[in-house]
């Protein structure tokens, strides 16, 4: 073949040749054309291959070239119809001799071409799309030229350190349709031509394995595996099983021309020959079966594979790209999943089959999970990059999230979601509820826009077995509601109380996971706000003993966070604490208070919303006063020390230890409440009537107590069915067992019978009643008497004298009204009517 090279470039060779068959130029007229015509091309592509022409320039204007050659060389009639033409016998054999001459001449230049640049093989790849363009021309005699100049192309880069080959991808994916082709010698000569590039194939690899490891190995550790023979790519081996083809072609080319394979294949799934279709699709679904990690740009074959979908409704093609969308998931999930979550909200029925697609095997639905979990860390309508994704969304306005909802809607309910979403059921459940908070906003601008993030959390909640909570939630009319921006705050606090109430078995993984973002950081400040109230309410309805000291430490930290929000709420559950304190351990008791009274001290700086959380705290810093551990009682007087420092009450004197009792500091702290914090009273009577139902005496003699005073401080502000119920819990008590209970649970309920006696019917009245009280304040006096055995001489609050009897003088300090008797009779006598 390197003689024949010779002989083409020799001028001698092309006139010696023209002289021979001078004489068959009337005989044989269309093949003296055409071999005039080929040794022209020829001259002109070896001058352009000698020039300093631009190489972009030279390829093009010589494919152009090589074009008009091939239209000439193989579009005359086939041998058999050239004998049939009649001529003389003598010139039979020059006749054939001048036909295969012209096929020589035309192989010759290829041959030349690529003997000085392997990619130049670029030129069979466009032999073969000529060849299928137009039946008419000599398709066994074009295979045979490429099989031969791909022989000597795999000889010639025998050994090279580098091979430039680009076109070896699309050239397979022709070869390996053409071993198909109905015609045998075709197919045979596709199988010879499949061989030697896949030669070339193997040494390009091998090559750029080299030179990868001259780059980043040492000297003295380099070495090169020894390589196959090659022999697996044998036409006889290829034959006997055509899945070989798939196989070895996956296997040897490198991932960017696999890629292009692939490429070349996906499109003749949409060619109109349903023959070639369907053979495009066995081995595309052959190769990425076992070779799928290698191909690149994964994310524009599945946009490609959309855009045939929605412009083709072929079965063939139907199923063979929904095919490649599974096969494709398994190795590179991330890619595929972003891709089909970047396209118009609300899907169309098009996209809803690749999602099913793209997770149709259990295998890759947690990573399937993962990725659309990933995809809702974001914000709609929010421009942000994911750093696990390398380009920026290709929709400005970044609806991925609402896709990625939608998508949810759809998956969770098959079969493999079901399994698997109780792995990520936290994650979800908190990435939705985000969701939900971000696309109550958006509705504002798109009323007609479905609300996916709402709809996505109830089927999660009934595919992990929580139909109870969805019902119950149903009526409360909260999916309704959560498109109301206002409404979502307490829909946040509707669901996670829901879901606490059915006490769902995911607790502990839940809690788990809100505990990691709570340390970890959230995104934004709104989430924060969404975390810290779910959280809030999980630990309200799990943990009523004891309180989780790393949770303490969570909303200390919140105190001090920058949004306000955020502190108003880890204030409000820092100040709900101590009801839900421990019942059988003082030592966690008394830690919980202390560490109140601590984070007061932090947020002192809070002064707007201080008041908040103080009255939200203060009943049980009240009652636990008279608990008896002395380390509870330390941590009670310490706490409400802060709190009248912080809220510039008049000083709590008999909170010291040598001037203490019981009521007269709930009438001091009822008396600061009179004139700036009367709004509280009511919310105060609530929270003390709960405490009536507790087993612990101190707690019910001190909950009696307080309310009494509340009542008379407060009482103006009670409605007649209000006041009813309290009436109704302080009859209960006074059939208690313990006497004192029972004689200060009189007095309290005769209180209430006077307040229900002033009240009215009529709201009008009501209303004036209030008014006119709340203009005509007085300070409350000693209600009870309850427990003055101690000595209070000496206390700065001005008392004088303590009489034999036990009645108690309260000096001039009481006398402009604080207190107004002249003593006190006895340890439970009702003191006279108020002034």
């Amino acid at each position: 073949m390197s003689s024949r090279i010779t002989k083409a470039v020799s001028n001698l060779h092309i006139l010696q040749s023209s002289v021979k068959w001078h004489h068959m130029e009337h005989s044989a007229t269309s093949l003296w054309d055409t071999y005039s015509g080929l040794i022209s091309n020829q001259a002109m592509i070896l001058a352009l291959n000698s020039s300093f022409v631009d190489p972009v320039l030279q390829f093009e204007t010589q494919l152009k070239i090589i074009n008009s050659s091939f239209k000439m060389a193989f579009a005359v009639t086939n041998l058999d119809e050239v004998r049939e033409i009649r001529m003389n016998e003598d010139d039979e054999d020059d006749i054939e001799s001048l036909y295969r001459t012209i096929l020589n001449l035309f192989e010759d230049t290829l041959l030349i071409l690529v003997s000085k640049d392997v990619y130049k093989l670029q030129i069979l790849k466009e032999m073969v799309v000529w060849m299928n363009e137009d039946n008419s021309y000599m398709q066994e005699e074009a295979m045979v030229v490429i099989s031969r100049v791909l022989s000597f192309a795999a000889r010639k880069v025998k050994g090279s350190a580098s091979v430039n080959a680009p076109c070896l991808g699309v050239l397979a994916a022709e070869l390996s349709l053409l071993c198909s082709h109905s015609d045998p010698s075709i197919t045979q000569q596709a199988f010879v031509g499949m061989y030697h590039l896949l030669c070339i194939a193997k040494c390009q690899s091998e090559g750029t394995a080299k030179s990868k490891n001259k780059k980043y190995d040492k000297p003295e550790n380099h070495c090169i595996q020894p390589s196959s023979s090659g022999t697996e790519f044998l036409p006889k081996n290829l034959q006997k099983d055509k899945s070989k083809i798939a196989q070895s072609v996956g296997k040897t080319l490198l991932p960017p021309l696999l890629t292009d394979f692939v490429w070349s294949l996906l499109m003749k799934l949409s060619v109109p020959d349903q023959t070639i279709a369907s053979e495009a699709a066995t081995i595309l679904t052959l190769t990425l079966e076992c070779n799928a990690h290698k191909v690149t740009m994964v994310s524009k074959i599945v946009d490609t594979i959309y855009k045939q979908l929605c412009g083709d409704d072929s079965p063939i093609l139907r199923e063979a790209m929904l095919r490649v969308i599974t096969l494709l998931t398994r190795t590179s999930p991330k890619k595929v999943i972003f891709q089909l979550m970047d396209y118009p909200v609300p899907a169309d029925d098009i996209l809803i089959l690749m999602w099913y697609a793209a997770g149709a095997e259990s295998s890759v639905v947690p990573h399937v999970l993962k990725t659309i979990l990933l995809i809702l860390k974001g914000k709609p309508r929010e421009m942000e990059k994911i750093t696990e994704r390398k380009h920026f969304s290709l929709n400005a306005t970044n609806m991925m999230p609402v896709a990625a909802s939608q998508a949810l809607c759809t998956l969770l309910p098959l079969g493999p979601y079901k399994k698997a979403v109780a792995q990520f059921f936290p994650q979800l459940l908190m990435a939705l509820m985000l969701q939900l908070f971000y696309s109550s906003n958006l509705r504002l601008m798109t009323e007609d826009r479905p609300f996916y993030a709402r709809d996505a959390l109830r089927v999660l909640l009934n595919c992990s077995g929580l139909q109870e909570v969805d019902t119950a939630l149903n009526r409360k009319n909260c999916w309704n509601q959560f498109s109301q921006v206002l409404f979502h705050h307490h829909g946040v606090y509707l669901v996670a109380k829901t879901l606490s109430e059915y006490k769902f078995p995911q607790f502990p993984e839940t809690l788990h996971y809100l505990y990691k973002l709570a340390v970890e950081g959230p995104r934004r400040s709104e989430d924060s706000v969404i975390t810290i109230t779910f959280l809030t309410e999980l630990l309200n309805n799990f943990f009523k003993d004891p309180f989780p000291e790393k949770f303490l430490v969570l909303f200390r930290n919140w105190v001090n966070d920058p949004d306000p929000a955020v502190c108003k709420l880890s204030l409000q559950k820092i100040a709900s604490m101590a009801p839900v304190i421990n019942e059988a351990n003082g030592g966690i008791r008394s830690m919980a208070i202390h560490h109140f009274g601590q984070l007061l001290m932090d947020m002192s700086q809070y002064t707007w919303m201080l008041n908040d959380v103080v009255n939200a705290g203060l009943v049980p810093l009240i009652l636990f006063l008279e608990d008896t551990e002395e380390r509870v009682v330390k941590a009670c007087k310490y706490t409400l020390e802060i709190c009248a420092s912080e809220l510039k009450w008049s000083t709590l004197y008999f909170l010291k230890d040598e001037y203490y009792n019981f009521e007269l500091v709930v009438l001091n702290i009822c008396n600061n409440f009179l004139i700036s914090h009367q709004k509280y009273i009511t919310d105060l009577i609530s929270e003390t009537l709960g405490f009536l139902e507790s087993s612990r005496r101190y707690l019910k003699r001190g909950s009696v107590i307080l309310l009494g005073y509340l009542a008379k401080l407060g009482g103006h502000l009670l409605l007649r069915d209000e006041i009813d119920v309290m009436i109704e819990a302080i009859d209960r008590v006074i059939r208690d067992e313990d006497p004192v209970i029972r004689e200060l649970a009189e007095i309290t309920n005769k209180i209430f019978l006077e307040i229900a006696h002033k009240l009215t019917t009529s709201t009008i009245k009501q209303s004036f009643q209030r008014l006119f009280n709340f203009i005509y304040l007085k300070k409350l006096k000693l209600l009870y008497n309850y427990n003055l055995t101690k000595n209070l001489t000496g206390s700065p609050m001005g008392i004088k004298e303590i009489r034999s009897d036990k009645e108690a003088i309260i000096s001039d300090h009481y006398e402009d009204g604080l207190v107004k008797n002249e003593g006190f009779p006895s340890a439970l006598e009702h003191s006279s009517e108020e002034k």
